[in-house]
């Protein structure tokens, strides 16, 4: 028994919820640093508040997908995740841009990324659970879209407030402006409505289901949770699944440089000033928050078009391309005068983002047991957070003291960081190619 091709709408209401997921994490990628600095932080302090986003989906990523592969209620097995993440995130956005102090604020990121990770992790899941493997591509790039449409409204919210609606992008030392304050409040609405779009219009399979979909007789009998089972499933992990891992750490580890020191590199050597209070700052900051725009707008149009490159030539070849370019436009960021030509870094990045939100967990997806993938998903999840974790413990002290203080520099490390990942993809063993299991169906109809 194989499992039911899903239309185009199907697979559309069951990634929707995706768009508030990333509306959060936008406005947390484009803003936190410049929350951060108005509070008070340093340069070289930055990256240490920032470690609370890859330690939570460290821990909670893989203990979700645990879980969720063991849960059954009247919402299914994934669902439930979602909207509790959703509730969870969205009193984070709302207090976060109000936070009097800093240690305020990183509490907030801490509980903010906590509950976007509950929201995420099973979204990953859930495409596999429901699409036959010739979909999954167009599955995950579905999800792309959407957190493109989500980043890109998010990112560029407090520019367009200040600048089209006339919300004062300014404040009083030590206080965010409230064109800050208000584009979190609106992410908070966006994350619970599209997740409960997402809650009422999907159904899931159930386990008695997906047995039978991977020939099993009936539902197969869950294995005790325990920490003696969790680490001899991590022990046998696929071995694509080992090979993906090096290729998301050097590309993690160069998005996480990006997210962090974008502002400041940008408002320093691009604006001319690093006060914090000042409007050609906020200036700045704001710019940045349209350049993320930019590339988050680039990745969705991008999710669309990779999985016809991907048809027509290979998901690693795809993949490997995609990184280079993202590399490269990166790095050349050191090199750009004038703000407005930012916007032509912005397509290779966007390129390369919206390939490192579809192509490896499409690869990894064919590599994975059934029955354990919401947890080898959530596992998956240690090879971006540990890059995140490790940039953020070395990226101030290199910036401090290798780069003299020059943010840049960090953007461009990030850059060669991406190039290399793009590189190591051709080791990569795609079990599940959608074309080379065309090739050998066609093949075996030739030799009979």
């Amino acid at each position: 028994m194989e499992k039911p091709r899903l239309t185009f709408w199907q697979i559309w209401n069951m990634s929707f919820g995706f768009m508030g997921i990333q509306f959060g994490f936008g406005l947390q990628n484009a803003n936190v640093s410049r929350i951060f600095e108005t509070l008070g932080a340093s340069i070289d302090q930055i990256p240490i508040l920032w470690i609370a986003a890859p330690l939570t989906g460290l821990l909670v990523q893989p203990i979700i997908g645990y879980f969720s592969d063991r849960t059954w209620t009247v919402l299914g097995r994934r669902r439930p995740y979602f909207l509790c993440g959703a509730i969870a995130s969205s009193l984070a956005l709302i207090i976060m841009p109000y936070s009097p102090y800093l240690w305020v604020a990183a509490g907030m990121l801490w509980i903010l990324d906590a509950s976007i990770n509950i929201s995420m992790e099973p979204f990953r899941a859930l495409v596999a659970d429901n699409l036959p493997s010739e979909q999954r591509t167009q599955g995950f790039a579905v999800q792309t879209f959407f957190i493109g449409v989500g980043s890109v409204v998010a990112s560029a919210m407090p520019y367009l407030l200040s600048n089209v609606f006339d919300v004062a992008n300014t404040a009083p030392v030590g206080e965010v402006p409230p064109s800050v304050k208000i584009s979190f409040l609106c992410g908070a609405l966006v994350f619970v409505a599209s997740i409960l779009w997402t809650v009422i219009r999907t159904k899931e399979y159930s386990p008695k289901e997906l047995a039978a979909f991977h020939g099993e007789a009936s539902e197969p009998e869950q294995e005790k949770a325990s920490l003696k089972a969790i680490f001899a499933d991590i022990k046998a992990m696929p071995k694509t699944m080992m090979q993906l891992a090096v290729v998301q750490f050097f590309s993690w580890f160069a998005l996480f440089a990006m997210w962090i020191y974008t502002t400041s590199a940008v408002t320093s050597q691009i604006f001319g000033t690093a006060d914090t209070s000042s409007a050609m700052y906020n200036e700045g900051a704001d710019w940045v928050g349209l350049c993320f725009a930019a590339y988050n707008g680039i990745s969705a149009l991008a999710a669309f078009a990779l999985p016809w490159l991907a048809q027509r030539t290979s998901r690693k070849f795809v993949h490997s391309l995609s990184l280079i370019i993202g590399g490269l436009s990166l790095a050349s960021i050191s090199l750009i005068q004038n703000p407005t030509m930012l916007m032509v870094n912005m397509v290779g990045i966007g390129l390369a983002w919206a390939s490192i939100l579809c192509m490896p967990y499409a690869i990894l997806a064919g590599a994975l047991p059934a029955k354990k993938m919401g947890f080898y998903m959530g596992v998956f999840n240690f090879f971006i957070v540990l890059p995140q974790i490790l940039a953020a413990g070395i990226l101030g002290f290199f910036t401090r003291w290798a780069f003299d203080g020059n943010t840049m520099m960090a953007i461009v490390l990030g850059g060669a960081s991406m190039i290399f990942a793009g590189l190591v993809v051709c080791i990569v063993k795609d079990e599940d190619e959608p074309n080379k299991i065309e090739q050998g169906i066609q093949a075996e109809g030739v030799t009979a």
